[in-house]
């Protein structure tokens, strides 16, 4: 029996894909840039409308700050189960605002 010999990446069929995938994402990385910016404008709009200033406050040093939940409790004086809750609460109200934007 003959084994067939590899000769380069998109001689097998398990690595077509990944070669079509790349050309496709090549043809329509400007498309998504298009789609991550209306996105992140709409994230900025979203967080200025419609979270309630804690939460803000809460997403802020959550996400943009980096800080963790227990850091949060400590630096603000709450439960880690409060800040857990309240960024729980902000990430669905964001989505809520935000889903017909992916």
């Amino acid at each position: 029996m003959r084994t067939a010999r590899y000769e380069g990446p998109f001689d097998t069929r398990a690595s077509e894909w990944i070669g079509d995938l790349t050309v496709w994402n090549r043809q329509n990385a400007a498309d998504n840039s298009e789609r991550l910016e209306r996105l992140r404008r709409n994230l900025r709009q979203a967080r200025e409308r419609e979270l309630t200033p804690r939460q803000r406050q809460l997403v802020d040093l959550y996400f943009d700050q980096g800080m963790n939940i227990p850091q949060i409790a400590q630096e603000l004086g709450l439960n880690r189960s409060t800040v857990s809750r309240t960024l729980r609460r902000a990430k669905a109200r964001l989505y809520r605002c935000l889903r017909y934007s992916l």
